[in-house]
């Protein structure tokens, strides 16, 4: 029997079991592709909540029963990346017009990776901002999500290297967009 999967807007109420999950994932999911203290610093520096786009209602959460199993989102405005503890300044709104949608911080709970969870959230995410009037989509891509972007049609733009740690360690990113419509 084929589990059935719930998406939903995410709720100021589901933020503790976000943090959570999105911790999770962010160490359980880099294996192979950051090395462990990369993960950590990718994941207490960076990885979050972006209470923004709660707000905005363009973050989602899949469900199975009750229970939170995946998260992420678009955005309408122009921070790149990162939760509320990441940022340092106010969200301009973006001009759909001239300037990509964001695809925000996709997360699956260990264990429930490769079951099309990614997938769902880009199908989604991209109906939403197609709605919203963007013609195109842009994300900073962590190294474990380059494969599911790239199955999706985005195209690496260029690599970006991420000083985390008190610029101690520097973490591989890579900016990727796509046409949508």
């Amino acid at each position: 029997m084929k589990t059935q999967f719930n998406i939903r807007a995410a709720t100021a109420a589901d933020i503790a079991v976000l943090q959570k999950l999105i911790e999770r994932s962010g160490i359980g999911l880099s294996a192979g592709f950051y090395t462990p203290e990369q993960a950590h610093a990718l994941t207490r520096e960076v990885f979050g909540v972006d209470s923004q786009l709660i707000q905005d209602g363009t973050y989602f959460a899949i469900e199975v029963d009750t229970r939170i199993v995946a998260c992420g989102g678009w955005s309408k405005r122009s921070t790149p990346y990162g939760g509320d503890q990441h940022k340092a300044a106010a969200d301009r709104l973006l001009d759909p017009a001239t300037e990509p949608a964001k695809i925000r911080a996709f997360f699956v709970d260990p264990g429930m990776e490769r079951q099309g969870l990614g997938s769902l959230l880009m199908q989604h995410c991209t109906e939403h901002a197609l709605a919203a009037g963007f013609t195109s989509l842009e994300l900073t891509a962590t190294m474990p999500g380059v494969p599911l972007y790239q199955a999706h049609g985005f195209v690496p733009v260029h690599d970006l290297r991420l000083s985390l740690a008190g610029g101690q360690m520097a973490v591989p990113l890579t900016l990727m967009r796509k046409a949508i419509g």
